[in-house]
């Protein structure tokens, strides 16, 4: 079976595209939500991130802690932020390369808007053999795509959870 590239998932958050991008666009803040990150280590700005802004995020699986460098690729208020990860690292991002891309989209539906988020494998240099059993190690035998289907779903129920609980307060 060939090798799945990318991910696609989607929720519709009741509260306006502007404010859903207002969120998400904040790499530090991603840690609330992601089952995964943690944030981003000391130094990134605090406001959203614009095309070029580069951040180190702080990852966790289990008892296995990662940096990783990534840079933001697109920056549109209420329709689109992605950014890159080119980097990965125990303490630091060292070793460079093609790793990810994250992307998410804002679309109004209805009073809500529907947030899409796409994870893609951009680790398209590495053979498909060798790609499946560093996936297997690193996800409990899931290849990246299946366990990143979890991961995502978990992240936007939970971004959904909390904007819609801050506009009620």
């Amino acid at each position: 079976m060939p090798r799945v590239l990318s991910v696609t998932r989607s929720i519709v958050v009741d509260v306006p595209p502007d404010e859903a991008y207002a969120a998400v666009s904040r790499p530090g803040d991603m840690g609330r939500w992601s089952p995964e990150n943690l944030g981003t280590a000391a130094g990134t700005p605090d406001g959203p991130a614009t095309p070029g802004t580069s951040f180190v995020g702080r990852n966790k699986r289990g008892a296995f802690r990662w940096v990783t460098r990534c840079t933001v690729t697109a920056a549109d208020p209420g329709r689109r932020f992605s950014f890159r990860v080119h980097a990965i690292g125990v303490r630091r991002p060292r070793l460079r390369g093609p790793i990810a891309t994250w992307e998410y989209r804002f679309a109004a539906e209805g009073s809500g808007t529907r947030v899409t988020e796409t994870w893609t494998d951009d680790r398209r240099a590495w053979p498909d053999a060798v790609a499946a059993a560093f996936d297997r190690v690193v996800t409990g035998d899931r290849t990246f795509a299946e366990f990143q289907v979890g991961n995502i779903d978990r992240t936007l129920r939970n971004l959904k959870r909390e904007l819609e609980a801050a506009r009620r307060t």
